[in-house]
């Protein structure tokens, strides 16, 4: 899981930390559909990199930070490259070239193809949802999307404190199992703790919703803390942005 973490000073201050959240949003999925209609491998490795960069240098984005976010994503795009070469339809074409024979197993060079085009794909979504949620910061994300996309309060403001809800999961884990071994019990994983963290969570959730309510979440129009207005900086990432995309795939 790609989680969108607390930024950094430096960060912040970046060129993509100081983009509005909406715009990155926006190109991601321009991105990701020029992924799809390609029928090319190079264009989605060109973006993948392109966005890579982007995150380390317009992002300042730590490399140890980029490489923990891609290596499960990039181990899932060898697996599935792996598996489409194999189970390919194309395996089944007689004209077609044989690059594997062993045995019943046959492998052609369209299968091959096949695997690689899907796993540059994957490849090329995994660099660009990390460079989004690397250089992103969640409030700020939440503040554009009810802001400027209009999205509701109640939703988009419960979707933020869920998803910063999520790290204490853990630490409720932690307090279970040092509460069974106080109690002479084996501190590591049973079934029973799922039904307590369940139990934690929901009464978690109840003193949120509390919360929320007696805020005036969804009751009408609200004021806001952290103002949000488009700049000069969005327009020149987002046509960037655009400009690049169709440029490596005209020149593809």
């Amino acid at each position: 899981m790609i989680a969108i973490a607390p930024l950094e000073a430096a960060q912040s201050r970046s060129v993509l930390g100081r983009t509005n959240p909406l715009v990155k949003l926006g190109l991601a999925a321009l991105w990701l559909v020029g992924f799809v209609v390609t029928p090319r491998v190079g264009p989605p490795l060109a973006l993948a990199v392109a966005a890579l960069v982007a995150a380390l240098i317009l992002g300042r984005v730590p490399p140890v930070a980029v490489l923990r976010g891609l290596a499960p994503l990039w181990t899932a795009a060898i697996g599935i490259a792996f598996f489409t070469a194999l189970f390919s339809a194309a395996n089944a074409d007689p004209a077609a070239r044989v690059v594997v024979a062993l045995g019943a197993l046959r492998i052609t060079d369209g299968a091959v193809a096949d695997g690689f085009l899907l796993g540059a794909r994957v490849v090329a979504i995994a660099a660009v949802s990390v460079a989004f949620a690397r250089s992103t910061s969640p409030t700020a994300l939440v503040d554009a999307l009810v802001q400027q996309a209009r999205l509701s309060d109640r939703f988009a403001y419960g979707a933020l404190a869920a998803y910063q809800a999520v790290p204490r999961l853990s630490l409720d884990l932690a307090a279970l199992r040092e509460a069974r071994r106080l109690r002479g019990l084996r501190g590591d994983w049973h079934p029973r703790l799922l039904v307590a963290l369940l139990v934690l969570a929901v009464r978690h959730a109840e003193r949120l919703g509390l919360a929320m309510d007696a805020r005036g979440f969804g009751r009408g129009p609200r004021s806001h803390f952290r103002p949000r207005a488009w700049g000069p900086l969005d327009l020149v990432v987002g046509l960037g942005g655009a400009v690049l995309l169709g440029a490596v795939l005209a020149l593809a």
